[in-house]
């Protein structure tokens, strides 16, 4: 963790020993400020997309983000480094370069819609809808893959790969939707968006949790938040401990149609 201008001078230093890495700011949104580097060349950076960043200009991205350019508000801000993730083999074919992850929105304690974010060359590798990644509907019962966003289209291929994302089977799902629902009694938090990436070594990892997710998921889903949210609260009294909630998950939110195969 960076947190003050000072602290920058020793970076050489800190990432030394780390060939791939994330700088991302602590309280960031919706991917702004994120750099991912995935190797070196010389005494350089290589960014995911394949462009190289000298010393300085890591250091003045560390700056900016201390100076609350990408935070919430413009408050200043920290540099968090962090763990590169080798992303799950199953998501090879289905994304460009970064790591996808999967985001689970959880209400009162309930998994109540998903969606996989996938990158795309346009998202310059990161995993975030506005940036231009597909985002991807996941069925809550099986875990499989619905049709897909990507900007202002309903795609079923990735543009970059050609390969399709509807019918793929998310790994570890039952684990997956057990980990988000979790995070309601760690967090507190009533409505929430759970970020899960899958570590081809360790296995699911949460990424980050969001007090304010977007909406867009209900576009990835094709299908509205709000009577999933409703029916949560109907019958709050009835999905109490965890089990509960995730067979009222599993139950309640299944795909009702096969996704579909034709794109705009």
């Amino acid at each position: 963790m960076v947190e003050i201008e000072y602290q920058i001078h020793a970076l050489p230093r800190l990432l030394q020993p780390h060939s791939d890495f994330v700088v991302k700011p602590a309280h960031g949104s919706g991917g702004e400020g994120i750099v991912v580097i995935a190797g070196r060349r010389k005494e350089q950076y290589r960014k995911v997309s394949g462009v190289l960043m000298k010393q300085e200009e890591l250091d003045h991205h560390v700056s900016n983000v201390l100076s609350g350019m990408y935070s919430l508000g413009g408050h200043p801000d920290k540099a968090m480094i962090e763990y590169r993730v080798q992303f799950d083999p199953v998501f090879g074919e289905i994304s460009y370069q970064g790591v996808p992850d999967v985001r689970i929105i959880v209400f009162l304690g309930v998994p109540v819609m998903s969606m996989t974010r996938l990158p795309t060359r346009k998202s310059d590798g990161k995993a975030n809808l506005h940036l231009g990644a597909i985002g991807a509907g996941i069925d809550m019962a099986t875990g499989k893959t619905l049709t897909a966003v990507w900007g202002n289209e309903i795609v079923t291929e990735h543009p970059d790969t050609g390969n399709p994302v509807t019918g793929v089977t998310v790994p570890y799902w039952d684990k997956l939707l057990r980990l988000a629902a979790r995070c309601y009694e760690l967090t507190g938090l009533g409505y929430q968006g759970v970020d899960i990436v899958l570590d081809k070594d360790k296995g699911p990892l949460v990424l980050e949790l969001n007090a304010r997710p977007g909406l867009n998921i209900q576009i990835a889903n094709r299908e509205g938040l709000l009577p999933r949210l409703r029916l949560v609260e109907k019958d709050r009294a009835s999905v109490k401990d965890l089990n509960e909630r995730i067979a009222f998950a599993r139950r309640h939110f299944a795909a009702k149609t096969a996704p579909s195969l034709s794109s705009t």
